[in-house]
C-alpha cells in the first residue's frame, strides 16, 4: 500500500521538524487517541526507534513500515530541502511562513540552485501549490495554505511593479535580484483563472560567458557543417523548433564564438536571456513600435556585421532578413518549423521567392532537448520491440533503460537534458530543388549522411543514456 496523502495538513507537518523527518525517515499520518502515528523506513522500524522519538517528539509513536523509496519520495514532497545543508534551515522556513521577509528571495534562490527555469505559483480550490521546472518537467516543491496565498501574491506584484488592486487582467513585470555574486533579471506573468490568479517566474538574465558550443550536442560532422556555415560573413543561420527547445541557447553560443573585437554585433530579443560582454543588446518593446522589423530598419544603420533577430514570426520580419543578408550581413534567427527542411518550407509559405532563400539561406538547423536517464537510478530491462514503431523494429537491440527516480534527480528519473540537431547546409545542389520548390529531399539526405532528428534521438536511446518514452514523439515523427 502507498502512502495516499496528496497534502500533508500544516497541523500535522509542524510536528515533525525538517531536520527531523529527514534524520528518521518518517512522516506523520494521523493523531488518534493522543498517538502520534508515523510512516518509516521498513528498515527502521524497530522498539528503539521508537522509543527515541517518544523522547524527542514527547508523544506517544506508533510506526507504520514503508518502502524507502516511498518515504524519500514524500520527503522531497513535503519537507523539501536542497543539496546543501547551510540552506535547511532558510527552505523550512519557506515552508513555514509566506509572511517572511526573505520568502520571495529565498524561494528565487532555491529554485537557482536546482538549476531551475521557471516557478509556477497557483491555486486550484483549496489547494495551493508552487512547482519548480527542473530539466522541462514541472515538479512539486512546495504546498501552500489558501490564506497565505494572497500574500504572496501581493508581494511577488510589488517587486515586479504590478497593480495589486487589478485582479482580473492579465499582468506582466520583472523583478531583478542579486544573489550572491549573479544577477537574476526575473520575468513575471500573471494571469487571473477561476480560483485566483496564476503568477509564472521566468528565470532569466544568466551569463552566457560559460556556454560553450561544442558542448550543447552536436554530433562530430554536425558541428563542422555548423561552424562552416556560421564562419561566413553573410547569410542567413535559422535554427527552428518548439518553445523551451534550447535555440536561444545555440546562439547564444554562436555568438559567444563569433564575439571578436572586430566584430559589431547587435541583437534584437524578447526576452533578453542571456547578457555577453560585447554584445549590444536591445529588448523588443512592441507597444511602443519597436517590433522586429523595426529594429533591424534601425540595426541597418548601425553599421553591423552580425545581427541576431529573437524570432522571424511573419513575412515582414522575414523580408528584412533577407535584405540584410543580401547587402553583406550574417544574420541569425529562430523560427518554429518541426524540422530542418520545414524552414525553408515555411519561409516559402511567407512568400519568400525560393530563389532568394536559395541565395541568402547558409544553414538550417532544428533543434530539441531530451532528457536524459539519472545515472544514479537508470535501470536496464528487456525491450519489447512491439512498443517501437514499425520502422524502428528491425534494428538490433535488446535492452531498455528505464528511469526509476531517487533523491539526486527528485524523483524524476531523469538528471540533465542534451540537445539533438538536424543540420542542413544550403549547397548547390540543394539550392536547385529550392528553387522549384521541391519537398522530397530524403534521397539527399542519405548521400549527403545527414541524420534527421528521429535518427540523432535513437542513437541516445541505443547508448542508454535516454528512455523510450522520451523519444518516442522524435521516432513516430520519422517518414
Amino acid at each position: 500500500m502507498i502512502i495516499d496523502k496528496d497534502i500533508l495538513p500544516a497541523d500535522l507537518k509542524n510536528i515533525i521538524s525538517l531536520g527531523q523527518a529527514w534524520f528518521y525517515k518518517v512522516i506523520p499520518y494521523k493523531v488518534e487517541n493522543d498517538v502520534l502515528c508515523l510512516f518509516i523506513n521498513t528498515e527502521k522500524n524497530n522498539s528503539s526507534v521508537r522509543d527515541e522519538l517518544e523522547i524527542v517528539l514527547g508523544k506517544k509513536i506508533q510506526l507504520i513500515s514503508k518502502p524507502l523509496q516511498e518515504i524519500e519520495k514524500k520527503l522531497f514532497e513535503w519537507y523539501p530541502k536542497n543539496n546543501t545543508e547551510e540552506n535547511l534551515n532558510q527552505v523550512q522556513q519557506v515552508k513555514l511562513s509566506v509572511q517572511a521577509d526573505n520568502f520571495l528571495e529565498t524561494l528565487v534562490n532555491e529554485a537557482k540552485t536546482l538549476h531551475s527555469s521557471d516557478i509556477h505559483i497557483e491555486t486550484y480550490g483549496e489547494k495551493c501549490r508552487i512547482r519548480f521546472r527542473v530539466n522541462g518537467v514541472l515538479i512539486d516543491r512546495h504546498k501552500l495554505s489558501k490564506a497565505e496565498y494572497p500574500t504572496l501574491i501581493n508581494k511577488i506584484k510589488i517587486a515586479a511593479s504590478c497593480d495589486i488592486a487589478e485582479k482580473r487582467m492579465p499582468q506582466d513585470g520583472r523583478i531583478r535580484f542579486q544573489i550572491a555574486n549573479s544577477k537574476l533579471d526575473i520575468r513575471v506573468s500573471i494571469l487571473p483563472t477561476l480560483y485566483g490568479e496564476k503568477i509564472v517566474l521566468r528565470l532569466l538574465g544568466s551569463d552566457a560567458s560559460h556556454i560553450n558550443i561544442s558542448k550543447l550536442g552536436f554530433r562530430e560532422d554536425e558541428l563542422e557543417r555548423y561552424n562552416l556555415s556560421v564562419k561566413k560573413p553573410n547569410g542567413i543561420i535559422l535554427i527552428s523548433g518548439p518553445t523551451g527547445s534550447g535555440k536561444t541557447t545555440t546562439l547564444y553560443a554562436t555568438l559567444k564564438q563569433l564575439n571578436k573585437p572586430t566584430n559589431n554585433i547587435v541583437t534584437i530579443e524578447d526576452p533578453i536571456e542571456y547578457t555577453l560582454d560585447g554584445v549590444n543588446q536591445v529588448q523588443l518593446k512592441e507597444d511602443i513600435g519597436l517590433t522586429y522589423s523595426e529594429a533591424l530598419k534601425t540595426f541597418l544603420r548601425q553599421d553591423p556585421d552580425i545581427i541576431m533577430l529573437g524570432e522571424i514570426r511573419d513575412a515582414q520580419t522575414a523580408q528584412m532578413a533577407i535584405r540584410a543578408a543580401l547587402t553583406g550581413h550574417l544574420v541569425l534567427s529562430t523560427i518554429h518549423t518541426n524540422s530542418a527542411w520545414g524552414t525553408i518550407s515555411r519561409l516559402i509559405d511567407m512568400g519568400i521567392p525560393g530563389y532568394l532563400i536559395a541565395s541568402t539561406l547558409n544553414l538550417s538547423v532544428a533543434q530539441r532537448l531530451v532528457r536524459t536517464l539519472c545515472p544514479n537510478c537508470k535501470k536496464e530491462v528487456v525491450l519489447n520491440k512491439t512498443e517501437l514503431p514499425v520502422q524502428f523494429q528491425t534494428r538490433t537491440i535488446s535492452v531498455n533503460m528505464i528511469a526509476q527516480g531517487c533523491n539526486n534527480c527528485y524523483y524524476t528519473g531523469y538528471k540533465g537534458r542534451k540537445a539533438i540537431y538536424e543540420v542542413v547546409n544550403i549547397t548547390k545542389e540543394l539550392t536547385e530543388q529550392i528553387k522549384i520548390n521541391s519537398t522530397d529531399i530524403d534521397l539527399y539526405y542519405k548521400t549527403n549522411n545527414i541524420h534527421k532528428l528521429a535518427e540523432n534521438a535513437w542513437q541516445l536511446f541505443e547508448k542508454g543514456e535516454t528512455t523510450l518514452e522520451e523519444i518516442y514523439p522524435y521516432l513516430i515523427n520519422e517518414n
